[in-house]
């Protein structure tokens, strides 16, 4: 897309905001005009899916009203469900929406067993397959199709790779959160995937915990996952964004598996399941999160890292320069203070805006950049002692790239990571930037070690 063009379209948006046309023009225009060029990737990287099929997908929906967009994706996460039944017959009493409420049910199922056996062959070969790319996926389709039966081990990865689509769709259904129907998604989302742990935990070798963490009368929920052994190992304390999900960044991260290091994954402060605004006060649940776990018994709590993705970069960003117990952290595309200027919102699409406001208690558009400027970093950014990653793509068009450049340079440990021609936080590099911080938290964990041993 030309600059010129570019800059048009950001200005509709933003007339359309203002105007309280988004509706009106998503009607003509399609939901996918009005949502960042990553919305595809992000999602199309969590479930697999092709990017090009997922964008048309998006397209077909007209609206961002809870019947059309909620019923646009949850019909197409029921298929998948129905698709699971199709390969395991056994299972199709449970794989439906109303047997996603009552999870327990599924493992009472007798098909459940045979489910993982048929899987337990693949062994950590299902951290890949699970998350194939779409055209692997199709060259294994085509392969069985010439086969005189199929495997089982196929059916029961094929009905795996249904599952994770489902996820993904019931997900996308739930953005951005807050309404009845989004959220019932999010829930359907959220046990399908505490079905999926139970599933592929015990053949990676993995103990998947959901873990329920109260601090000052909020609970942060979220998964550990901590791998073979009982010695304490080191943590990576994992929060993603705006509207972001534990299942996306759970999913994609099991590739790791053998990685020795033990990780949290939790959702930010003020979205989805939290009862309370978030706010610069909801640091507090961070350190909370953050204190509980440097007492379990697996963790070593001299070893605890922190990875914040989008907004949940903010989060990173912060407590690099406020907790004491992190010993290296990761931010990527982490909005910290020129994102919060009015001048950074051209083009921020109304859905984006009422989630922000949704996550935030904002009352009005100007209460909103009130609040927003609250959070700004700039006096921050001297006082983060520990070594920072900062990840970004160097063309970052829904927050402000210059952040992630400023946070880099001005902690006194930071190295910044910005990967040429792609957007915010790098999505068209999202599988290269987890290689990248899975090895650079490693290094920082490996180097602590040898600190600690010699003092």
């Amino acid at each position: 897309m030309s600059e010129l063009k570019n800059t048009l379209r950001r200005i509709f948006i933003t007339t359309c905001l203002l105007t309280r046309t988004t509706e009106w023009a998503a009607n003509r225009l399609g939901a996918g005009f009005f949502l960042p060029a990553l919305f595809v990737l992000r999602y199309s990287a969590m479930g697999g899916l092709e990017p090009r099929l997922f964008a048309e997908q998006l397209n077909a929906v007209r609206s961002f009203e809870d019947d059309a967009w909620c019923g646009h994706w949850d019909a197409m996460a029921r298929e998948e469900l129905a698709g699971i039944g199709k390969m395991l017959p056994g299972l199709a009493s449970v794989m439906t929406e109303e047997g996603l409420a009552m999870p327990a049910r599924l493992e009472q199922n007798a098909a459940w067993a045979e489910f993982q056996a048929m899987l337990a062959p693949l062994g950590p070969r299902i951290a890949e397959l699970m998350t194939m790319d779409a055209q692997a996926e199709a060259k294994q389709e085509r392969t069985s199709k010439h086969a005189t039966s199929v495997p089982d081990s196929q059916r029961a990865i094929a009905a795996l790779r249904c599952m994770v689509r489902a996820i993904t769709y019931y997900q996308v259904s739930a953005f951005p959160g807050g309404s009845v129907a989004r959220m019932n998604a999010y829930h359907r989302s959220r046990s399908l995937f505490h079905v999926l742990t139970k599933i592929v935990g015990p053949i990676l070798g993995l103990a998947i915990e959901h873990r329920r963490i109260e601090v000052n009368g909020q609970v942060a929920e979220g998964y550990l996952v901590t791998p073979p052994g009982s010695q304490p190992c080191p943590l990576a304390i994992i929060t993603n964004g705006l509207e972001g999900t534990v299942q996306e960044l759970a999913i994609p991260l099991l590739k790791y598996h053998d990685s020795g290091m033990a990780v949290f994954v939790m959702e930010m402060p003020g979205t989805y399941a939290y009862t309370q605004p978030m706010s610069a006060a909801s640091e507090a649940i961070y350190h909370g999160v953050i204190d509980h776990l440097a007492r379990h018994p697996r963790v070593d709590p001299g070893r605890i890292g922190f990875v914040g993705v989008s907004f949940g970069g903010y989060w990173a960003a912060r407590l690099a320069a406020t907790s004491p117990r992190l010993r290296c952290v990761v931010a990527c595309g982490a909005p910290t203070h020129r994102s919060f200027q009015i001048q950074n919102t051209i083009g921020v699409p109304e859905i984006i805006v009422r989630a922000l406001r949704n996550t935030t208690g904002a009352t009005s558009l100007h209460d909103l950049m009130k609040k927003l400027r609250a959070l700004s970093l700039r006096e921050f950014y001297r006082r983060i002692k520990a070594p920072l990653l900062v990840i970004n793509g160097d063309q970052d068009t829904l927050l402000s790239t210059r952040d992630s450049i400023d946070l880099a340079d001005r902690a006194q440990q930071g190295e910044l990571k910005l990967y040429p021609n792609d957007d915010h936080c790098a999505m068209a590099h999202y599988r290269e930037w987890l290689d990248l911080s899975q090895t650079w938290l490693q290094k920082h964990f490996l180097h602590e070690a040898g600190e600690n041993s010699v003092s």
